[in-house]
């Protein structure tokens, strides 16, 4: 049987159906996407600009802050305004688009936690060839394998995906396109699609939490040799990576790692990695972080100095 894709529009159920509910949601995630922008863009450029942030771990923490303004800028726009429009509708193509930069920028953010989580083994467990290790050659490839690594996952995704027909249903039960709500709608078995979904993501997801619990192990294993001040330090910073890690990968298995189902909590899960994480994730680095807390406030006074004396 042929099934003629004639769906060009789809319509979101949106998170809440309530219109006040929705307008609180907007006035409670505007200033949450607004405050990512500006603290992952503060990480940005005070990392560029700053002459004391030019160690390896702040060029990962910058990839890492400029990631994160990307893969929030799939979704977060797109689902505040929508909670004030009476229908919210996507093209199919827009909706192709979202899933494929939404996992792209989740992929490279994956992989970077890896990268970063390498970094502070190298630190921390070979110090004497630290410098030699991570080359700014080797950091740039690192940085670039990350995004390599991003595109192929999304790649995948996104092929297994064009092919289905879409004739019939057109509402996604999700306040955003992904993979899960949008295969429901397929005129046609999505058994194998779901299983190579759930095996691309699963597996890659898996792979990437063994490398990061096995290099933390690790970490805690050889600070057993080090001084109370170099352990305190060491702890200081590989804590606030492991916050971040969890807080990623805590809700994304939650959503990527079992089958698919129509629970609404799926939805309220979503919401905290797609917009509520990209935000704490600067402020969970920045307030750990003395340098960093110093080299944001210099670049902020700088700038609030300058406005008086243009005027």
């Amino acid at each position: 049987m042929v099934h003629e894709n004639n769906v060009t529009a789809l319509f979101f159920t949106g998170l809440f159906q309530d219109p006040e509910v929705q307008k609180l949601c907007f006035v409670l995630f505007l200033p949450v996407y607004l405050a990512t922008l500006l603290g992952n863009g503060l990480i940005v450029v005070a990392v560029s600009i700053s002459k004391t942030l030019h160690s390896p771990m702040y060029f990962f923490l910058s990839s890492l802050s400029l990631v994160e303004i990307c893969y929030s800028s799939t979704v977060a726009p797109k689902f505040i305004t929508d909670l004030l429009a009476k229908v919210k509708t996507i093209s199919l193509k827009g909706c192709l688009a979202q899933i494929f930069f939404f996992h792209f920028f989740g992929v490279v953010e994956i992989i970077l936690l890896v990268v970063m989580a390498y970094d502070r083994y190298v630190a921390i467990c070979k110090p004497l060839h630290y410098m030699i290790i991570m080359s700014r050659q080797v950091c740039h490839m690192l940085v670039a394998g990350s995004w390599l690594g991003g595109l192929i996952h999304s790649i995948i995704q996104i092929i297994i995906t064009i092919p289905l027909p879409f004739c019939g249903p057109n509402v996604i039960d999700h306040y955003f396109c992904d993979l899960h709500p949008l295969l429901k709608l397929a005129c046609t078995d999505t058994f194998m699609e779901r299983f190579i979904v759930m095996a691309n993501s699963g597996l890659f997801s898996i792979i990437s939490l063994f490398i990061l619990v096995s290099s933390y192990a690790i970490i805690l294993i050889s600070l057993r040799k080090h001084s109370a001040e170099g352990r305190r330090k060491a702890l200081s910073t590989c804590a606030s990576h492991i916050i971040v890690v969890i807080l990623y990968f805590g809700p994304g298995a939650f959503i990527y790692m079992r089958p698919s189902s129509a629970f609404t909590e799926d939805k309220l899960v979503s919401v905290f990695y797609t917009v509520i994480t990209p935000m704490l994730n600067p402020i969970v680095y920045t307030l750990r972080n003395t340098e960093m807390k110093n080299a944001i406030r210099m670049f902020w006074n700088q700038k609030t100095s300058e406005g008086p004396q243009q005027k």
